[in-house]
C-alpha cells in the first residue's frame, strides 16, 4: 500500500500595512465625525442656574422725600438749549398744568418765566427731560449766629411791589464748579454786603464741625407747578460787625451790562431783605 499523501499546508504571510497620510487624515474625519454625530443625538439635560433678584442700590444712601412722578432724572445736565424765555416757555407749557403755569409772575411771591431762563443760563438751576420736568438746584445756607441766636431773614419786598415771606437764615443758589466756602462769602456779600459796608473791618468765620448736607424735594414757591429737588449745604458762621436788632439790606447788582441784564429786567428780582435774630433752638437744622 502506497503511503498517504504529506499533508497539505497552509502557509500564511503576515501582511505589513503601510499607512499613508491620506489614510491618517481620513480616519481622523471619521472620528471626528463620529463623535459629532454621538453628541448631537445624544440628549443632555440643560445645567439649570438659580434666578437671582437684581438688587438696586441708590446713588446716595440718602432717604428722600418722595413726590410722585419727581425721581425721574438726578442727572445734573440740561437735556435742552433755550436760547430765550419764549423758547423755554413753549417747552414748558405742555409738560406743566396750565393754570400753575399761568400763576408765574402774577401770584404774589411768585417768579416769572424770565428768572428761570436767568437761573439755567448762569448754571444755578438744571431742568431734567421728564413730564412735569424736575428743577434742580444746589443752595448754600449760612447760619449766621451770634451766641444763642441764628439770624432768618423774615420778609423780602420784590420789585413788582409784593412782599415774599421767608422765616429762613441766609441761602444762596450755587453756582457752577463753586465751592462750599466762595459760595458762603458771595452770599454773606450779596445779600448782607450793603450793612457790612458802612462797619469796621468784617471777619467772617465758619464753625468746625457744622457743616451739613441733606436733599429736600418739594413743589416750589416760586414756579407753581414745577418739582423741585433741593441739594441743601449748611454752616454755622460768625459775622461780625451786624446789627444786634432788625435791619435790612439791599439787593447788590446781580448782572453785568449783558443780554442776562436786559432780561434781568424783566424779571421779578429782590429789592430788600429784612432780617431779625431769633433763639437758635428754634430755627430747625
Amino acid at each position: 500500500m502506497p503511503p498517504p499523501p504529506p499533508p497539505h499546508q497552509i502557509h500564511i504571510t503576515p501582511q505589513t500595512t503601510t499607512t499613508t497620510l491620506p489614510d491618517l487624515f481620513l480616519t481622523a474625519l471619521s472620528i471626528l465625525f463620529f463623535f459629532s454625530s454621538t453628541t448631537t443625538l445624544t440628549s443632555f439635560p440643560k445645567p439649570h442656574f438659580p434666578k437671582l433678584a437684581f438688587l438696586s442700590f441708590p446713588s446716595s444712601p440718602r432717604r428722600f422725600l418722595k413726590i410722585p412722578s419727581m425721581s425721574v432724572s438726578r442727572k445734573m445736565n440740561n437735556s435742552h438749549y433755550f436760547s430765550t424765555p419764549q423758547s423755554l416757555s413753549e417747552w414748558l407749557k405742555p409738560r406743566l398744568p396750565s393754570d400753575s403755569f399761568a400763576s408765574w409772575g402774577i401770584k404774589p411771591g411768585t417768579k416769572n418765566i424770565h428768572n428761570l431762563w436767568l437761573e439755567i443760563s448762569q448754571g444755578e438751576t438744571f431742568l431734567a427731560d421728564s413730564t412735569p420736568p424736575i428743577r434742580t438746584v444746589n443752595v448754600v445756607t449760612v447760619k449766621v449766629i451770634n451766641k444763642n441766636q441764628t439770624l432768618i431773614e423774615s420778609h423780602q419786598e420784590l420789585s413788582d411791589g409784593s412782599v415774599r415771606n421767608r422765616c429762613r437764615p441766609l441761602s444762596e443758589k450755587m453756582k457752577p464748579n463753586e465751592s462750599f466756602k466762595d459760595a458762603i462769602f458771595r452770599a454773606i456779600n450779596e445779600e448782607l454786603g450793603s450793612i457790612l459796608k458802612d462797619g469796621n473791618e468784617v471777619s467772617i468765620n465758619i464753625v468746625n464741625g457744622s457743616y451739613k448736607e441733606k436733599v429736600e424735594e418739594r413743589y416750589s414757591m416760586s414756579y407753581p407747578g414745577l418739582p423741585a429737588r433741593y441739594v441743601l449745604y449748611s454752616a454755622d458762621v460768625e459775622v461780625n460787625g451786624l446789627p444786634d436788632g432788625e435791619f435790612c439790606t439791599e439787593e447788590t447788582e446781580e448782572y453785568p451790562d449783558s443780554e442776562e441784564k436786559r432780561v434781568a429786567e424783566k424779571a421779578v428780582s429782590v429789592k430788600k431783605h429784612f432780617w431779625k435774630w431769633v433763639s437758635s433752638d428754634s430755627v430747625h437744622s
